[in-house]
């Protein structure tokens, strides 16, 4: 991968998400929410997500530039009558906005998708972000996403 100039001779790392760094993924959640004005999540949702965390529930990834974690998306992993093999549904998706545009986002789906261990990977999103989904392999259509209220 091509990093900008200003990034040459950065080390770039691609893993699992820990407990222990939740403080790092929870800047990127609120940055991730403000971005798309949503309010801010309170510290009930913190314990609840380093919960789902700990049992395994939800299975978050990101990437790290020299240390700080500048992107991550998270696989919650269910099971598909479909090809009778655990499945998974992508979301958390954010990249810090000095960071996009490098590839490095193609990198993180990848490996996410690899490391889950899911045999089908699904996102539920905007149809705005459909393109962008598209640019980053979510190329199978599968219809309406509903949500039940």
């Amino acid at each position: 991968m091509q990093l900008r100039p200003q990034f040459a001779g950065s080390i770039m790392e691609y893993r699992r998400i820990v407990c222990s760094e939740i403080e790092a993924l929870w800047d990127l959640q609120k940055r991730y929410k403000a971005e798309i004005g949503e309010p801010e999540p309170d510290s009930n949702g913190k314990d609840r997500l380093k919960d789902a965390m700990n049992s395994d529930r939800i299975l978050f990834y990101g990437v790290w530039i020299n240390g700080l974690l500048i992107g991550c998306c998270s696989v919650t992993a269910g099971f598909s009558t479909f090809d009778y093999n655990p499945s998974g549904v992508f979301e958390d998706f954010f990249i810090l906005p000095e960071y996009r545009h490098q590839g490095i986002a193609r990198q993180l789906v990848d490996f996410a998708y690899r490391e889950s261990g899911v045999s089908s990977l699904t996102v539920g999103c905007a149809d705005c972000d459909v393109p962008m989904y598209q640019s980053l392999g979510f190329t199978i259509s599968l219809g309406n996403l509903l949500a039940f209220e």
